[in-house]
């Protein structure tokens, strides 16, 4: 990614989208991004990402608001003539046409001379390792390698920017993972600018430089993905992104970013959130795998007492499902390794936590 300080490459300023001129689909949108940058829109079904990304490609038209790149807008830009590339969760490759075919169709339609054409789909056959691929026609490939080819179609007349909605939405989640290491390689190889569309949070984790993260067409937080696990500005973020355990309580102190919380287990100090006033109620939020289950050597400033319902095994981790006294469940995930212990049922344990990885919402 290069440095943010630089020349902003797009922007949208205010974009709002409206199909009935009354309801708003996407609230005033605001983002600028970086050339290089690795952009990805999150959210649920209907939230407005996927809006957002329409208006982009030119396949939906701007209902206030401006979209530009490099400082010229792209509002009454046909999609044809706004350089972007694309890639889509079913391929939209050409059955009748070879690999080799679908990849000089952009380039050809370009007037690009035939030798340069083939040099470059040679290139980029080579660049998603697919060289030997050339000549089959796209039934003939698996899904992983059809999608391979869906990007270097998308890449190969070198766009500005490269836009992709849901593309490995039809995989298997070993073809996604793979898929999500081959975007992320290319990406930071050849440097291109994406927007990505997702409701995969694990997917947005993993590939971002930054998450906007969507809820109802407006933006809850835009942030790298380290922030906003660590750092949600809301609970509709914290519950969105990952998995969380939510106690109630009521704040009976704040002095600075810190907050006492009482609850129907005890004190729990945690971190403020905007908006969190003293005598309120609230949510604390704490994520299953910033939990200990005492006895525990780990030093920590909250303990919650929880009687234990069950353990699953998962592999690398067990989940331990507690309830507390007013009936909230809790989980806490354990390395699967020695410190991972048994309890019978009914069984009382001490679920402790540190103050930097609590966080108060208010109701």
């Amino acid at each position: 990614m290069k440095d943010t300080k630089a020349e902003t490459f797009l922007r949208f300023d205010n974009v709002k989208k409206s199909y009935d001129q009354e309801n708003l689909v996407v609230k005033g949108f605001d983002m600028d991004v970086q050339e290089g940058e690795f952009i990805t829109l999150l959210g649920p079904s209907g939230s407005g990402k996927t809006t957002v990304l329409m208006m982009l490609a030119g396949f939906e038209s701007v209902t206030s608001g401006d979209i530009a790149i490099n400082g010229k807008s792209i509002n009454k830009t046909a999609p044809n003539k706004r350089n972007i590339g694309m890639v889509f969760q079913n391929y939209a490759l050409f059955p009748h046409m070879t690999v080799a075919e679908n990849l000089a169709y952009p380039l050809s339609v370009r007037k690009m001379a035939k030798a340069d054409i083939k040099e470059r789909v040679a290139e980029y056959l080579a660049l998603v390792e697919l060289s030997a691929f050339g000549d089959r026609r796209p039934g003939q490939l698996s899904g992983g390698q059809r999608q391979r080819v869906a990007l270097a179609r998308a890449m190969i007349f070198q766009p500005t920017l490269i836009l992709m909605d849901e593309p490995l939405g039809a995989l298997d989640k070993n073809l996604r993972e793979q898929m999500q290491f081959e975007i992320t390689r290319l990406h930071k190889q050849i440097g291109f600018t994406v927007i990505y569309v997702t409701h995969d949070q694990t997917e947005a984790l993993s590939m971002s430089d930054r998450i906007a993260v969507f809820n109802d067409g407006v933006v809850q937080q835009c942030a790298p993905p380290a922030e906003l696990y660590e750092r949600p500005v809301n609970a509709f973020v914290a519950e969105f992104i990952g998995e969380n355990n939510f106690v109630q309580g009521k704040v009976s102190q704040i002095e600075g970013e810190i907050a006492k919380v009482e609850t129907d287990t005890g004190t729990i100090t945690t971190q403020t959130s905007e908006g969190l006033t003293e005598g309120a109620q609230c949510r604390v939020s704490i994520r299953p795998e910033k939990l200990f289950i005492h006895p525990t050597t780990h030093a920590h400033d909250n303990a919650l007492t929880a009687t234990f319902v069950t353990r699953i095994y998962v592999g690398d981790f067990i989940r331990y499902y507690f309830r507390l006294p007013d009936g909230t469940d809790i989980i806490v995930k354990v390395l699967n390794d020695l410190s991972a212990p048994e309890f019978e049922d009914g069984a009382t344990a001490q679920l402790l936590s540190l103050t930097k990885d609590c966080i108060a919402f208010a109701n």
